[in-house]
């Protein structure tokens, strides 16, 4: 099989000699995919990128948990800070804005004028433990994403979400609650992973 269309993923060396300040063991990145500011985002254990993925975070931070899977042509600025905790994950072409423009055109507006003529709203964004975001959803600044909360494709997330419910339309809202019983999957799956390393 052929495989010169496909990039593949960094190797452990090429990851470290980037300068991430931290990475996990078991790390896939795509070859192909952009990463802005490697000194500010952080990787955990069992991590996987998918390409063409934009990683930016030449300000503010990126921490990704462990078990945590993006998906490919996903978009995360992380200028406000972006968290994803552990086992948290994104679909296709998720974007996450830490930071935002003014649209209302009381202020100019793109990264190429000088910021006294700007008004951003930087806002940190943080997708708890166990939550994950359908293919095409977009999430704005300060938004928290509650524990196990699932937000169907396709959403527009503007506000908080609340743990172990499932969300979507535009703009997201509730419509009805999340299963847990995948927490006692985790358990199940850390217990086999301290007998394996015992």
């Amino acid at each position: 099989m052929n495989d010169t269309l496909n990039p593949g993923y960094w190797t452990e060396s090429d990851l470290v000699s980037a300068g991430f300040p931290s990475l996990g063991r078991n790390i896939q990145i795509a070859r192909n995919c952009t990463i802005v500011g490697a000194q500010n985002i952080y990787v955990g254990d069992d991590v996987r990128i998918d390409g063409p993925s934009v990683l930016s975070a030449a300000s503010g931070h990126i921490r990704i948990g462990r078990y945590v899977h993006i998906g490919g042509m996903c978009f995360l600025a992380g200028a406000g800070g972006i968290d994803m905790e552990d086992f948290s994950g994104l679909s296709q072409g998720v974007r996450i804005y830490s930071a935002s423009d003014d649209y209302s055109g009381d202020a100019l507006t793109n990264p190429t004028v000088p910021r006294r003529y700007l008004n951003v709203t930087i806002a940190r964004v943080r997708l708890g433990r166990h939550s994950i975001v359908g293919s095409g959803t977009v999430i704005l600044p300060g938004c928290d994403i509650g524990e196990g909360a699932s937000i169907g494709a396709m959403s527009l997330v503007k506000k908080s979400l609340a743990p172990w419910g499932i969300y979507g339309g535009t703009p997201a809202r509730f419509i009805r609650k999340r299963s847990q019983r995948l927490l006692s999957l985790e358990a199940e799956l850390m217990m086999r992973e301290d007998e394996d390393r015992a």
